[in-house]
């Protein structure tokens, strides 16, 4: 018996050895990049639920909260052989500078779904992330007891009248500012990206880029260049100073919805931010008075898309994370209830819950929408040579006219590269 049992114990190490020497199986693997940190929580969860079901380990990166922070870090990963399988870019310019690396996606199932996939030159490169909007985020109670209508605010008078009255009774109403707006360099995106965009795209039919193209070849339209800066000064000039020169996002956001604004530069995406801060008061988008005449709409658009890496080793994994998004019903809360997203897609039944998707999705249904054409300028430009323009203005640095001459000569400079 002591022998059998010998044998027996000789066998088992003799097996356990020869185990020991064969690879255990590779898990399957997917990772992500993103540049929206907002979600980072809600799509790492959604990941962890999806890699679960799917037998795959998912590694989500969040990368910045600015233009430019996930190109470095892609084009480092990119040199050391480690591209993500999916990847986000913001646009054209972005699209450029990776096309040779990005797969067609044209064929994919959830393309009959969108009107907002990015496409260049007839295919589909990129997945829409949602659908967000911008216009000036107004708390509603707020203006009905200053006894302002909102409809009013559709041109650079009308928002003229209203912030002068605003700023007449601040104490009344309990605010600091009638406007919170950042124009610090970090907060460059505000300035240079979003508010920019009124320059390019305000009261234009949606894809029209005239502007676009005459600014690309430096062909500035003085006079609109000079309602935009009448514009701009009035934001800067009704802004709590702090916030407008040294504020973080945070601090921008959280006057708003405080309730020591009444008016927010930003979009809907800060509704998590509105949830957080339990603001309960009614609130709603109204068009930017950029210019003289009547413009009756808000910007709305997909913000960023994610693309495939061609080359990964996971291209089908890669192609039914994004596709699973559409089409289960874990991809659907994801986006809507956890994210508080507005989805880019059709058959999606759940509604946002956040009172300025809400908002966007009026003004959407109503037709009353501009491009986002500010992508159509290299992230360079608009973080490098535009945004320190805005910051000096906002820091009484330069004058008005000095702010109109360096941004011509910007556009000027930019179409001689």
């Amino acid at each position: 018996m002591k022998r059998i049992m010998l044998v027996g114990a000789t066998l088992l190490v003799v097996a356990a050895l020869m185990s020991c020497g064969k690879p255990a199986s590779e898990p399957k693997k997917l990772t992500l990049m993103q540049n929206k940190p907002e979600i980072d929580t809600q799509l790492k969860a959604y990941a962890k639920v999806w890699g679960e079901k799917n037998g795959v380990q998912v590694t989500i990166k969040s990368i910045g909260g600015t233009s430019g922070g996930m190109g470095p870090q892609l084009k480092a990963d990119y040199a050391a052989g480690d591209m993500p399988d999916i990847f986000a870019f913001d646009g054209l310019e972005s699209y450029k500078e990776w096309e040779n690396a990005i797969l067609d996606l044209s064929n994919e199932p959830w393309v009959s779904k969108t009107s907002v996939a990015f496409k260049y030159n007839g295919k589909v490169y990129g997945f829409p992330v949602a659908v967000e909007g911008w216009g000036m985020a107004y708390n509603a109670d707020m203006l009905a007891k200053a006894g302002i209508d909102p409809k009013t605010l559709v041109n650079l008078e009308g928002y003229r009248k209203a912030f002068a009255k605003l700023d007449s009774m601040k104490k009344e109403l309990g605010i600091t500012s009638v406007v919170s707006m950042a124009a610090s360099i970090e907060m460059g995106w505000v300035t240079a990206h979003h508010n920019f965009n009124s320059l390019l795209s305000n009261g234009l039919p949606y894809g029209d880029l005239s502007v676009v193209n005459d600014l690309l070849a430096g062909n500035v339209d003085m006079q609109r260049l000079k309602e935009y800066a009448d514009w701009v000064e009035l934001l800067f000039k009704y802004a709590d100073k702090t916030i407008l020169l040294t504020g973080n996002y945070d601090a921008q956001v959280g006057a708003f919805a405080t309730g020591k604004a009444a008016f927010l530069h930003q979009g809907n995406w800060v509704d998590p931010n509105m949830k957080a801060a339990n603001a309960t008061f009614k609130m709603a988008f109204a068009p930017h008075g950029s210019m003289e005449k009547v413009t009756d709409g808000i910007f709305v658009a997909a913000p960023s898309f994610y693309a495939i890496y061609k080359d990964s080793k996971n291209v089908e994994l890669a192609k039914k994370f994004l596709n699973d998004l559409v089409t289960t019903p874990e991809g659907h809360n994801y986006m809507v209830k956890e994210a508080l997203m507005i989805p880019a897609f059709s058959g999606i039944d759940l509604q946002p819950e956040g009172q300025l998707s809400r908002s966007v999705q009026e003004w959407s249904a109503a037709g009353k929408v501009y491009s986002w054409n500010q992508y159509y300028f290299s992230g360079d430009f608009r973080d490098k040579v535009l945004a320190p323009i805005y910051n000096q203005f906002a820091a009484g640095q330069i004058t008005k006219a000095q702010f109109i001459d360096l941004m011509a000569k910007a556009f000027k400079d930019n179409a001689k590269k």
